[in-house]
């Protein structure tokens, strides 16, 4: 089967209710969504690590970091990372990770931190971020916490990590 040329770019204004349909496929629970939406309007919004990942001309997947801390220096959050189900193990979410953490890096950004399954992102470079010296906002959450340091990133930035705002909202 032949797949669909993909595109990925900044998400632009007027595609909000697309990115949320295919987050709300992606996770099957408006939280996600929700998230996604208030990310949107908090202050730690990155426009330029919005991306949506296009085939057909349709949107297919959608990812966002935001603005963090690992104690007061800045960090970036990664998610959610969504890919509708019709288009999941195709490079979709692939293609995503790598555009936003290049873009990450271009903007001169330290580190990026998750919260995921190690089996996929490892393939990115993230690693377990209590090898950085990076830990979790809940200690629980410690085996699916990563980070990926990037160029600019010091051996110093250690310590807890703040996701932005909207974060706390999430229900678990």
């Amino acid at each position: 089967m032949r797949l669909a040329p993909m595109i990925v770019e900044r998400e632009q204004p007027g595609q909000e209710a697309e990115i949320r349909a295919v987050t709300l496929a992606a996770f099957g629970r408006a939280a996600e969504a929700d998230l996604v939406d208030a990310l949107r309007a908090d202050e730690g919004r990155i426009p330029e690590l919005s991306l949506i990942a296009r085939q057909n001309g349709q949107i297919t997947g959608h990812v966002v970091c935001s603005r963090g801390y690992v104690e007061t220096a800045p960090a970036l959050g990664l998610g959610p990372l969504s890919v509708h189900p019709d288009h999941q193990k195709r490079g979709v979410g692939s293609a995503l990770v790598h555009a936003v953490l290049g873009a990450a890096d271009a903007l001169g950004e330290p580190v990026v931190i998750l919260l995921g399954d190690p089996r996929y992102y490892a393939r990115f470079g993230f690693r377990f971020a209590g090898e950085f010296g990076i830990t979790a906002p809940v200690a629980e959450w410690a085996p699916y916490f990563q980070a990926r340091p990037l160029t600019s990133c010091s051996p110093s930035l250690r310590g807890g990590f703040t996701y932005a705002a909207p974060f706390d909202a999430v229900p678990a």
